[in-house]
């Protein structure tokens, strides 16, 4: 694709993609780094390797059916749906993730919050190595660059000849950042709030995402559009980003009541004495 590797190495006479392979590598050092955290909300390893074998299944199964959904018109049959190999998707990845943890936490009575706030600084960094897989398998690029001045990676990447914007390293930069932002909030800082850290993951992912997006202008993108015009992509984007912020409020509003509750239970206190 990019002319200086291949999209896949021979190992042992069997093909391995490097894009498969940074995701394995991505899961691996994610689940490594979630058991590292465990104990800073009451967890064991044990808990979090339970936990991935509901999270990681239900997340590639999910990841697929929403590729496979939004990009219907690549597909020539209804059975390619059962072609789990044949792309994937991380926003559908995170909507299985999470629906995988809300099974687990119901048949092991752990916290949803809890969990998620331990998994999601890894979730993050591991979107960004699965985006360094994105240079390998040749997708994920943005729209093309005409201005002779922006051909220079990592502003821009070749493909087949064309330049295009490398959306898939901005979107990597970006990821990045957000598990640093995420980690200081988890370790540094140590937000106790259940969710807290949950609800920033989904805004910092999801705003990068609708940027991102935008720039992609349907390179590799979703072929079903919102209204014809706003990739579903954007929109689960930015579902993300209300739900980030309608928990941050919740707990902030639920916060603001609470003196006021405490103020009432020793109004009650004076008066009985």
């Amino acid at each position: 694709m990019f002319g200086f590797y291949d999209t896949y190495f021979l190992f042992f006479g069997l093909h391995v993609s490097y894009y498969g392979l940074l995701i394995a590598v991505a899961m691996a050092f994610g689940l490594w780094l979630a058991c590292k955290n465990a104990k800073l909300r009451g967890f064991k390893t044990n808990d979090l390797v339970t936990a991935a074998c509901f999270v990681i299944p239900i997340g590639i199964f999910c990841a697929h059916i929403y590729y496979f959904l939004t990009r219907m018109s690549q597909f020539h049959s209804f059975w390619q749906i059962f072609e789990f190999w044949n792309g994937i998707a991380i926003n559908g990845a995170i909507i299985g993730g999470a629906l995988g943890l809300g099974l687990y936490c119901l048949i092991f009575k752990k916290n949803f919050f809890d969990m998620a706030d331990i998994i999601v600084p890894t979730l993050i960094l591991g979107q960004a190595i699965g985006r360094i897989g994105c240079y390998f398998g040749g997708c994920c690029y943005g729209m093309i660059v005409t201005d002779p001045s922006l051909t220079w990676i990592p502003l821009s990447v070749e493909i087949d000849g064309v330049w295009h914007l490398a959306t898939m390293f901005y979107e990597c930069i970006w990821d990045l950042l957000g598990f640093i932002v995420l980690i200081l909030l988890l370790r540094k800082f140590k937000l106790k709030q259940r969710g807290a850290v949950s609800a920033w993951y989904l805004i910092i992912y999801g705003v990068g995402r609708i940027w991102i997006e935008a720039l992609r202008a349907g390179n590799g993108g979703d072929s079903i559009k919102i209204g014809g015009v706003v990739p579903v992509s954007i929109v689960t984007s930015a579902l993300f980003v209300l739900a980030g912020i309608g928990i941050l409020l919740f707990y902030f509003i639920r916060k603001k009541k609470q003196p006021k509750k405490e103020e009432e239970q020793q109004n009650i206190v004076i008066k009985q004495d």
